[in-house]
């Protein structure tokens, strides 16, 4: 269940249209995922009359089919290795040992509901789009030099129409990806990788100065998803090899720009984007680009060390059903995550000046 506050009035909106990224989103759709088998169909309670919004809270209800408790039965005494077993055992004393709670990427599929629906109200007031693709999986990099160029078609569907099971928009990398996993499955390990996520038509002027600069929250809700170490905006780390003048993305005149000089301060656009979308915390017009590090799946079907409830050494293997590696079906999570924080500012932005 989630339930989506804020969404404002008039909003044409439908089941239908939550589907599409579930889709994406859900287990089972390839030999690359998870096997687990979920229809992920949502269910649409309150918030929407006669197929608009109302302007009160949206609740969207989606329901297991699939869930297996027994699977879990071996972890009750025992904390799996790179998993939150531990933590959440040291936090609360306790924890639900049977899978599907909040450590769990299961939880996504509530977060892409709503972003469903915050990427319908940005495409709506504002045109903006915001799209994700596999940058790399393993030692395998994609090469894409204009990020803003890609397309939807190109992240989900080869040129031959087959599906593109691992949402890469280069073919050469993307088969190579698909390999290595392959390999990975076969091998019963987990391989990890890199998303880029990059929203397009973006206004300048989204993002507060201080505490909620845009690229702070959009950081901090991607490193909410599961599995997410690493975050970076534009150059993002590669700025520590360059010098400013190096670094610097500059303005262009607006005369060169054919935008309108009576307009203060002026509609500009830079020569490069190596800023990533971001001044001071604050859109600057350019399109928005990041990067999610998304690790290795933690839970494997091999024997490995570990540690039990009372601290004596012991040895696991995890049963289940587990993605052999995040990045097929983590696409549409960045893309809802990065899509939620831009409608939160986008809507802070026009109740402040009437965008």
């Amino acid at each position: 269940m989630v339930i989506v506050d804020g969404c404002p009035a008039g909003l044409a909106l439908s089941e239908d249209d939550l589907l599409p990224d579930l889709l994406r989103r859900r287990p089972g759709q390839s030999r690359l995922v998870t096997q687990r088998d979920e229809g992920d169909v949502p269910e649409i309670l309150s918030g929407v009359f006669e197929g608009r919004t109302t302007g009160t809270p949206i609740a969207v209800l989606v329901r297991n089919g699939d869930a297996r408790s027994k699977d879990y039965e071996a972890l009750r005494e025992l904390y799996r290795p790179g998993h939150a077993d531990y933590t959440y055992d040291k936090k609360y004393g306790a924890r639900d040992h049977r899978g599907g709670g909040r450590s769990s990427a299961r939880e996504t599929v509530a977060r892409v509901c709503a972003g469903a629906i915050a990427k319908k109200l940005l495409r709506t007031l504002h045109g903006i789009e915001v799209l994700a693709y596999t940058k790399q999986v393993g030692d395998v990099f994609a090469e894409v030099p204009v990020p803003e160029a890609v397309t939807l078609e190109q992240i989900e569907t080869n040129a031959d129409g087959t599906p593109n099971l691992v949402r890469c928009p280069d073919p050469v990398a993307a088969a190579r990806m698909i390999e290595l996993i392959d390999r990975v499955r076969k091998d019963q390990d987990s391989i990890g990788g890199v998303s880029e996520i990059v929203a397009t038509h973006v206004p300048a002027g989204l993002g507060e100065p201080v505490f909620d600069k845009l690229k702070a929250d959009l950081a901090k809700a991607l490193f909410s998803l599961p599995a997410v170490l690493g975050v970076e905006i534009g150059v993002g780390f590669g700025a520590a090899r360059l010098r400013g003048s190096e670094n610097n993305d500059l303005f262009l005149p607006a005369a060169q720009l054919g935008t309108p000089r009576d307009l203060t301060p002026p509609d500009l656009t830079t020569a490069s984007n190596r800023h990533g979308g971001t001044l001071g915390g604050i859109s600057s017009g350019m399109p928005i680009v990041l990067r999610a590090v998304v690790k290795p799946t933690s839970s494997l079907p091999r024997e490995q060390a570990t540690a039990d409830r009372t601290g004596a050494a012991a040895s696991i293997l995890t049963k289940g059903r587990h993605d052999p590696c995040l990045l097929p079906r983590f696409i549409p999570m960045a893309e809802a995550m990065v899509a939620l924080v831009l409608a939160d500012h986008l809507l802070r932005q026009r109740a402040a000046r009437g965008l």
